[in-house]
Formats: C-alpha cells, sequence, structure tokens
C-alpha cells in the first residue's frame, strides 16, 4: 500500500520543466484480465478483484522513442515526468471507479530499472475514502502477478511522497495526439502532434510493444 515517506521531505516532483516525450493510449488493466493485458493476473490471484478501463497518457524527459522501451539509457541520464490516467470505467471489489482522475510525477536518478525513484501520487479530490483506498490498493501493486505494471514500478520506486488531493483537469484526444494534464499550482504537461521539421506537417509514430509491461500499443506525441 502508498506509505508516506520515512525520509525527510523532498522537493515536490515536477514535470513541466523538460519533458519532450509524450505517449497516449488505452488504460486496461484487470487483475483477472487475459494475458493479452499488460496488468494480467490469475483466476485463483489472491487479493482484492478490480477492473480499470480508460485513457492514458505519460510524459518524460527523454527524446522521442523512450529509451527505456528500446533498452538505452535516459537521454540526459535521468528521467522525469509524470503519469496520468482518467478512469471511464472501473471498480475494486464493491467500490466504483468510474470517472476519476490519477497522475503519477516521478523522477528516476538513473535508467528505471535501477530503481530509487521518487513517486508523487496525486488523486482525484472527488474520490470518497472507500475509493482512495481501492486506488492506492490498485497501484501499490499488492497481490498482482510479477512483471505486470503496477507490480513493476512497486519494485522500482524508493520513495513514496505522501499523496496530494486536486481537481485534475484531463483532456485526451487518441486520434489528435493531443492531451492535457492540469493542476493547478502543482504540474501543468500537454502533448501535441510531432513536427516535420522540414514540412511542419504533423507526422505520426505509434509504437508497438506485443510484450510491453506499460502499455501494448500507443501514439507517440511531443510534450
Amino acid at each position: 500500500m502508498f506509505q508516506p515517506s520515512p525520509l525527510p521531505p523532498l522537493p515536490l516532483v515536477r514535470a513541466e520543466a523538460d519533458a519532450t516525450l509524450s505517449a497516449l493510449g488505452q488504460l486496461g488493466r484487470c487483475a483477472t484480465a487475459p494475458k493479452r493485458t499488460n496488468a494480467t493476473g490469475g483466476q485463483n490471484m489472491a487479493g482484492k478483484k478490480w477492473q480499470i478501463e480508460g485513457k492514458y497518457v505519460e510524459y518524460c524527459s527523454c527524446d522521442l522513442g523512450c529509451p527505456c522501451e528500446s533498452m538505452a539509457d535516459p537521454t540526459y541520464g535521468h528521467c522525469t515526468g509524470l503519469v496520468a490516467f482518467k478512469i471511464d470505467k472501473g471498480h475494486c471489489e464493491e467500490v466504483p471507479l468510474d470517472d476519476l482522475a490519477v497522475v503519477a510525477t516521478f523522477y528516476f536518478p538513473r535508467a528505471i530499472h535501477h530503481g530509487q525513484g521518487v513517486l508523487q501520487p496525486i488523486v482525484d479530490e472527488r474520490a470518497t475514502e472507500a475509493q482512495r483506498t481501492a486506488l492506492f490498493y490498485i497501484l501499490s501493486g499488492e497481490d498482482q502477478p510479477k512483471g505486470t505494471m503496477f507490480q513493476i514500478f512497486s519494485t522500482i520506486i524508493e520513495t513514496i511522497k505522501d499523496p496530494l488531493f486536486a481537481t485534475i483537469g484531463f483532456d485526451w484526444d487518441l486520434e489528435k495526439r493531443r492531451a492535457t494534464v492540469d493542476i493547478a499550482g502543482v504540474v501543468q504537461a500537454r502533448s501535441e502532434p510531432i513536427r516535420n521539421p522540414v514540412t511542419d506537417e504533423e507526422h505520426r509514430m505509434i509504437a508497438v510493444l506485443p510484450d510491453g509491461w506499460v502499455f501494448h500499443e500507443a501514439e507517440n506525441a511531443a510534450g
């Protein structure tokens, strides 16, 4: 589960300063999903049963193409940015999670597989206490199979800051490769189509990762 950091307070991890890459995709996570999803689970898996479907966007400070996805080092040696998703339909046991948004800003001093990550979770302030508990349970990776998205994050994040609860502005258009994540006084991130440097025309790039642990297919954009 998400726990306050035992370390001295750290500066808030912000993503607007140097995020240059963004990826937009459909979110589909399920504790008992078939193997083709990123967060697969077994029918006999212990723990709470949950499922979320919706919209997903991520930003990082690296060049287009995301070096981590191609087994390379981060462009600037470190990786900073944010991930955000808006749940269209979801639940954890009997707790509904429809229409809630979650954002997390992050910082890794090296490639993310080396760990030592710092995470600042930000949860939709409209979430009830039961919904907040359910979201933290899902995000914690607890009871989830090894190698799935939230479980992997739980192994590479070393410091989790106290969660913030705020109004989350989330606009997302997959086909147009445009998205906006806006939390007043905390973080702002935007996506727009990649541009051809010669003609200035929009350039489309789709990343397909059959064995990806974050996404299987996503639109690449500039952020």
